[in-house]
């Protein structure tokens, strides 16, 4: 049966051509393309398209994934059609981790994409609107938000490379037609018909029944993803100025925070919990963070652990900590151990990094390249800081200076013969008085202080 659609060479005249040139628009000259190339219809064709219309800017890329015995001859069929093009084409094998098979598939391939994506390069892919369409319509079983809803943009920036996907806005049925026309050869892959797949089991089963109720359903779906985008990106805007207001990465302030009106507060804390992930949290689990740790009782001291952090309030702040940090407090102390320090020395600790420095006012020149004892708190210690009157409790002058929790098992206190010298901290060296202290001396400076003083003494 002829096809009602518009002839190939029609199209490729008057409007796809123009589209790829008019998208490329915002690429600059030096612009390359690494294609993603399964050896699927949608990939082969556009492989085909890309070598025409931006030749020598183009190289293929093929994923083999190892999970049917036909993969390898995939990549041999992808590299023979590639050759006949002049396109470089890289098979790249790779592993798949355990977990959700689609899941950990897709994390592998973006990963062997990134590896041979240079400076100047732009990954194109062969998503087109049926597979957007199928997208908003599994994120949205899944109960996902404005931002899952978004689905895929046609040009996307991701933290360390651009993505293009040119046939976003054309059909399925195009994409076969054009394929026929032009007798491209392709491959076709079992999986895609094996319904215990998410994506497989829609288009194979959910997606047929639908379509006969709504025939227009996949342009209406993709036309929800465009304005899901929009509205993704207002809220963005809005998030960016919420955050803003309330904190940064590491932690949110619970009044600036509890002023935003529930959505807002809510739709924060799952921006802000989902960090640098690909994901953000479920529902369920920014629900359990509002209950279990910002509502708790002021004495409590609630934790909630998702995706490798904790999440802890501490006096009207709430805390993203990593996981091997918030869990360091629960290890037994290090035993204590003898060391000799010199000036410029840097000696890393469990508070971070410190370098010795001289100083108007220090430890005695007489202490370095000595034996010194470095040892950890072992509770009721008092310090004379230096400058100040009297003894302290060595646990008020932390309070006082507002070394969190779950730091502070990084406190380690310098001595001689049972003499404190003082005491390394998160927030730096705190001298002790003690008939060491002397003009002209030396102290230990956290890396972080002398680029400071740096700053001071230039300024």
């Amino acid at each position: 049966m002829r096809s009602s659609l518009p002839a190939f060479n029609e199209i490729w005249q008057r409007k796809f051509r123009s589209h790829l040139l008019n998208q490329a628009e915002q690429f600059s000259p030096e612009t390359t393309f690494l294609i993603g190339c399964s050896g699927g219809m949608d990939s082969m064709l556009l492989l085909h398209l890309m070598s025409f219309v931006f030749p020598a800017r183009v190289r293929a890329i093929y994923v083999d994934h190892q999970l049917q015995a036909s993969s390898h001859e995939w990549g041999v069929f992808v590299q023979n059609y590639a050759q006949q093009l002049n396109i470089p084409v890289i098979l790249q094998k790779v592993e798949i981790a355990s977990g959700n098979l689609e899941n950990q598939a897709r994390n592998a391939r973006y990963s062997a994409y990134q590896q041979y994506l240079d400076q100047h390069d732009i990954l194109v892919l062969a998503h087109h609107q049926q597979d957007q369409a199928e997208t908003v319509l599994l994120r949205l079983l899944s109960g996902a938000g404005v931002n899952g809803l978004s689905a895929m943009q046609e040009l996307e920036n991701r933290e360390n490379f651009q993505l293009w996907r040119p046939f976003l806005s054309l059909s399925r049925e195009q994409i076969e037609s054009w394929s026929m026309q032009l007798n491209l050869p392709f491959v076709q892959d079992q999986t895609n018909f094996d319904t215990q797949y998410d994506r497989a089991w829609c288009r194979q089963d959910v997606w047929p029944l639908l379509q006969q109720r709504y025939p227009k359903m996949q342009q209406a779906l993709s036309r929800t993803s465009i304005l899901m985008q929009d509205a993704n990106s207002i809220l963005q805007e809005v998030l960016l100025q919420d955050m803003q207001y309330c904190g940064d990465n590491t932690h949110v302030d619970l009044e600036k925070l509890q002023q935003l009106s529930l959505s807002r507060q809510r739709q924060l804390l799952s921006a802000w919990m989902k960090g640098e992930a690909d994901y953000r949290p479920p529902f369920e689990m920014v629900e359990r963070l509002q209950q279990e740790v910002i509502n708790a009782k002021v004495d409590a001291q609630a934790a909630l652990h998702w995706n490798g952090h904790y999440y802890v309030r501490y006096q009207k702040q709430l805390y993203r900590i990593d996981k091997a940090l918030y869990l360091a407090r629960k290890i037994s102390p290090h035993k204590a151990y003898e060391i000799c320090l010199d000036i410029e020395q840097v000696i890393q600790l469990w508070s971070g990094e410190f370098k010795i420095i001289s100083t108007e006012i220090g430890l005695s020149a007489d202490l370095l390249k000595q034996n010194l004892t470095i040892h950890s708190r072992q509770g009721g210690e008092k310090i004379h800081l230096y400058g100040r009157v009297g003894h302290w409790p060595l646990k008020k002058a932390i309070q006082e200076a507002q070394i969190l929790p779950w730091l502070r098992h990084t406190i380690q206190i310098l001595a001689i013969d049972n003499v404190m010298l003082g005491v390394f901290t998160p927030k730096g060296f705190w001298l002790a008085q003690s008939r060491y202290c002397e003009v002209g001396g030396w102290l230990p400076y956290l890396s972080s202080e002398i680029d400071n003083l740096r700053v001071e003494h230039n300024s």
